[in-house]
């Protein structure tokens, strides 16, 4: 088991890519903090895999909210004794449609939770790991800040904020021993497809976005997971400040 005795928090942890993770972090002996804002789904989750004998727990946290990252570190820490993983998940799409469209507040929440809610938790998480001496950081980016599309704009600025703020912290991080990357993820299986595929998805919109894909298919919650056990493992000690596409080849 290559996460044995080793804590990972996972933000939006409760569906989607981070339930993936929080899956497959478990298989692999991970104590796992599943971290949302839906608590039936998170609550839910966390039973379902305490019950297979791996720790798991729940805490609600709104990522848009520096007092709640400080209680999910302090509750993980009194629980765990440290934090190994700290993965930024959770996110926010914007619905396919023109630039202009979009009005000041759903802009401004795309920032917030795609953007602010990593500067908050590195705040709260960095400390811990300084004084561990380690770290990993795992920060969901995204293919549309490497090949941004029409209808996404601002969506594709919020990631692209985080692919850069992955490689400055990693810069800054790595005397520490702490180490950044992030995950590029293509459009995925995910409760927000229906948002980046601007509504109720046709078989004609997904097979028309699947063709644009070289390796014929949507990405998936366990595509996602591997990549981030790979960042998360000791097998990428030396590895930092990469964005990673799972794209299938979709920005090549």
């Amino acid at each position: 088991m290559r996460m044995k005795n080793k804590t990972v928090i996972v933000t939006g942890g409760a569906s989607g890519f981070g339930e993936g993770m929080i899956r497959r972090f478990a298989e692999e002996g991970a104590n796992t903090v599943i971290a949302d804002i839906n608590d039936n789904a998170g609550e839910a989750l966390a039973r379902e895999i305490s019950g297979k004998g791996t720790p798991c727990v729940y805490t609600h946290c709104d990522v848009t909210d520096s007092g709640y990252f400080q209680n999910l570190v302090t509750s993980t820490v009194d629980q765990f004794s440290t934090i190994d993983v700290m993965i930024n998940n959770a996110g926010m799409p914007q619905t396919n449609q023109p630039m202009l469209d979009v009005d000041e507040d759903t802009f401004q929440r795309i920032f917030d939770v795609n953007v602010k809610s990593i500067f908050l938790a590195t705040r709260a998480v960095v400390p811990v790991m300084r004084e561990q001496g380690s770290g990993s950081i795992i920060n969901t980016a995204s293919t549309a800040a490497l090949r941004p599309r029409p209808g996404l704009v601002w969506y594709n600025a919020s990631k692209g904020a985080v692919t850069t703020m992955t490689k400055a912290m990693a810069v800054e991080l790595a005397p520490d021993q702490i180490r950044v990357n992030a995950l590029c993820p293509v459009a995925g299986e995910t409760p927000m497809l229906g948002a980046f595929m601007g509504g109720e998805i046709t078989n004609e919109m997904r097979s028309a976005f699947v063709s644009t894909v070289p390796m014929g298919r949507l990405s998936t919650p366990l595509d996602m997971a591997n990549a981030a056990l790979f960042f998360a493992s000791d097998e990428s000690t030396f590895i930092t400040g990469v964005c990673m596409e799972v794209d299938g080849g979709r920005c090549i």
